[in-house]
């Protein structure tokens, strides 16, 4: 069942949207998920953001901003200091940063991803431990390289999936959301 979107409740935002009203109506951006929903412990996942799909592997410029200091983000240092973003990006729970990190460089390095000798992945939390056990490790590698692969274009999933599937948001049940606007042709 697809839930409607804020516009489709008649709440107004200025500008218009792009075809799918997603991150990926930026010309080849593909995003992936992995979720997983077991028992009562689990409620976690992984996504996955190809700012170029998964066969372009050029950097693109990038920046960041802390607006949070309490939370982890791989890779930060590189972007501010280098100015681009040299892969994908992955959005889990706090405990499997890591986990998300290293696969994320273990699939650059086996589909020769890699725009330079070495790499250091982009890879964000979520503090999904009211709905989930951070403690129990569900994330692995199989579940990283799930997200990788089966990324696509054109319109995404949106709520409890992936790396949104535990996430609560001023007591409301969060997950994934994603917008988009057309700049004025000038």
């Amino acid at each position: 069942m697809t839930k409607p979107r804020a516009r489709d409740l008649g709440i107004p935002f200025e500008g218009s949207t792009g075809k799918y009203n997603a991150i990926t109506d930026v010309d080849g951006i593909t995003v992936g998920y992995s979720t997983i929903i077991e028992g009562v412990s689990a409620r976690t996942g992984v996504t996955i953001i190809h700012p170029r799909g998964k066969s372009n592997h050029d950097p693109v410029f990038a920046a960041w901003f802390p607006f949070n200091g309490n939370g982890e983000m791989t890779g930060a240092a590189w972007v501010e200091e280098g100015g681009l973003l040299e892969g994908p990006i992955g959005i889990t729970n706090t405990h499997s940063v890591g986990v998300v990190r290293d696969t994320i460089i273990e699939w650059q390095v086996k589909n020769n991803a890699l725009f330079q000798r070495w790499s250091l992945p982009v890879v964000a939390e979520t503090a999904d431990g009211w709905l989930n056990d951070m403690n129990g490790f569900f994330i692995k590698p199989a579940h990283v390289w799930e997200a990788l692969e089966n990324a696509v274009s054109g319109p995404i999933v949106e709520g409890s999936v992936g790396g949104g599937t535990g996430m609560l948001c001023y007591e409301f049940k969060g997950g994934n959301g994603t917008s988009s606007r057309k700049l004025p042709e000038k």
